[in-house]
């Protein structure tokens, strides 16, 4: 089939094994895998595939490891591995995959850590590790990747750090880390991501205050703050988050007061302060958010 463009074979359930032969569909651009949970490895012959751009392999859970040749898939733009709860580690080739913008890692439980080579990945614009209980950190090359538009670390419980060249993501505009139960604090090179338009931090439980360089967001719409329990001041910079439409707190019950900077948020339509229970009084200036 020299000509075959797609091969669907969602939910092909009693699916085993491809054959080796695969390899030899020179004009295959999508390839799906989905639901194919018997499924518990891939031939190395799937990297001759040099036509393919999609690869879907969502739900494959007996699915151990990936080809350590998967960095020949030239053409690859979007890798979905959702639900491969069995997958402990990515192969170091996957850097070389230049033409990737998607990559999808969510509910993969096993994966302790991403490799190193992650950051030559120049073209990736959305990494999804929501649900990778198991992840503990990023590893520090995460700030090479120019074109990052969006990271979703939610419910990443075991997540405590964040390296400090985050901050070097200049296409950042959404960063998701709600659950991220064990997250202490941010770090202070998050003031450089000029283009983050939301930031979500709800259930971050660990977290007491924000680095003062948050005000330096210009670009930031919103910042969910809810359930960071141990959350106990505001720095007045955040007053200076000039674009800042949404700004909830709700269920931040140790925080007693907002710093009257908060006046300056000229554009902050909606503030929820539901459920702090320890808050006393707003300041003075909040009869000046003339778009609340």
């Amino acid at each position: 089939m020299n000509a075959l463009q797609q091969l669907g074979l969602n939910g092909c359930f009693e699916l085993k094994e491809l054959p080796s032969f695969i390899g030899q569909l020179n004009a295959l651009q999508k390839l799906d895998l989905n639901g194919c949970f018997k499924l518990k490895e891939l031939p190395s012959s799937i990297c001759q595939l040099n036509a393919l751009q999609k690869l879907d392999l969502n739900g494959c859970s007996k699915l151990k490891e990936l080809p350590s040749s998967i960095g020949q898939l030239i053409a690859l733009q979007k890798l979905d591995l959702r639900g491969c709860s069995n997958l402990k580690e990515l192969p170091s080739s996957i850097g070389q995959l230049n033409e990737l913008q998607e990559l999808d890692l969510q509910w993969c439980s096993q994966l302790k850590e991403l490799p190193s080579s992650i950051g030559q990945l120049n073209a990736l614009q959305k990494l999804n590790l929501s649900y990778c209980y198991n992840l503990k950190k990023l590893p520090s090359f995460i700030g090479q990747l120019n074109a990052l538009q969006k990271l979703d670390l939610n419910e990443c419980s075991k997540f405590k750090e964040l390296p400090s060249s985050i901050g070097q993501l200049n296409a950042f505009q959404k960063f998701d880390l709600r659950g991220c139960s064990n997250l202490k604090e941010l770090p202070s090179s998050i003031g450089q991501l000029n283009a983050l338009q939301e930031l979500d931090l709800q259930r971050c439980f660990q977290v007491e205050k924000l680095p003062s360089s948050i005000g330096q967001l210009n670009a930031l719409t919103k910042l969910d703050l809810r359930e960071c329990s141990n959350l106990k001041e505001l720095p007045s910079s955040i007053g200076q988050l000039n674009a800042l439409q949404k700004l909830n707190l709700s269920w931040c019950y140790n925080l007693k007061e907002l710093p009257s900077s908060i006046g300056r948020l000229n554009a902050l339509q909606k503030l929820d302060l539901s459920r702090c229970s320890n808050l006393k009084k707003l300041p003075s200036s909040i009869d000046q958010l003339n778009a609340l």
